[in-house]
């Protein structure tokens, strides 16, 4: 599986983006897509994430101005960020995870980052 992330650029607090994944490889073994997001000296943390059932989770940080979603047709999960603050400041990450029969994570793919910063 490899992933591809896009989107990310500088913008004004306030404003939006869209945040983009495009997977390829083997598709057929993705159970969740996951965004993940790392600011500078702090640890990686989950913002959002997406089953294959399409059920979704955020960050409680992030809920109400994130949004996941996908479009099968074209293999892309997408995260949509909404009134950016400049502490959504950071790097971004997407990945893939592949799940036993228990749900329990057994690989996880990721790509690269994409780089949002926002100014005050």
């Amino acid at each position: 599986v490899q992933l591809q992330a896009s989107g990310g650029g500088l913008v004004q607090a306030g404003g939006s983006l869209r945040l983009s994944c495009a997977a390829s490889g083997k598709i057929s073994i993705i159970n969740a897509v996951e965004w993940y997001r790392q600011a500078p000296g702090k640890q990686r943390e989950l913002v959002a994430k997406i089953t294959r059932s399409g059920d979704t989770n955020y960050a409680d940080s992030v809920k109400g101005r994130f949004s996941i979603s996908r479009d099968n047709a074209e293999n892309t999960v997408y995260l949509q960020i909404n009134s950016l603050k400049p502490g959504d400041t950071a790097v971004y990450y997407c990945a893939a995870d592949t799940w036993d029969p228990t749900e329990t994570v057994v690989a996880r793919y990721w790509g690269q980052g994409t780089l949002v910063t926002v100014s005050s």
